[in-house]
């Protein structure tokens, strides 16, 4: 079988309310407003959805051997999470991406199984996180057979 990769890069923002204090996901969104309730959320204004992804990033992400990596690059800081892609993956949201340690999957859902949550994020990244004048680059790169 052929090894499959391929990668997204999405652009998003810092935010003040950034905590990163929950212990089963991480979140990226469209939206451009962040409660302090959010507290899985490490991005806001992204500059596409998930419903927004290439279809071949789509189809290797929703195989039950996928494995991805999402890279957040921020500053001069980067942290890189690792999760499974899943057949049962929908990949149609429009403006959230949820990264779970869980293998919980509903319209959300980018990949399950993670490595880390938001709250295992080094708090040098988080402290760049919850500036709102930061640029947050996120990269997601699938492997799948």
């Amino acid at each position: 079988m052929d090894h499959a990769q391929c990668s997204e890069v999405i652009l998003a923002h810092g935010h003040i309310n950034v905590l990163a204090l929950h212990k089963g996901t991480i979140e990226f969104t469209k939206e451009p407003y962040l409660s302090r309730s959010g507290d899985c959320i490490i991005a806001v204004d992204a500059d596409k959805g998930m419903d927004e992804l290439s279809l071949e990033f789509k189809k290797n992400l929703r195989k039950d051997d996928a494995k991805v990596t999402i890279t957040v690059l921020v500053g001069e800081v980067a942290e890189t999470i690792h999760a499974s892609g899943n057949s049962r993956l929908i990949l149609a949201h429009p403006t959230d991406f949820v990264i779970r340690k869980s293998g919980y999957i509903c319209a959300r859902t980018l990949a399950i199984h993670a490595d880390k949550s938001a709250a295992e994020l080094p708090r040098e990244l988080v402290r760049f996180l919850s500036k709102p004048e930061e640029k947050v680059k996120i990269t997601l790169t699938v492997n799948s057979q």
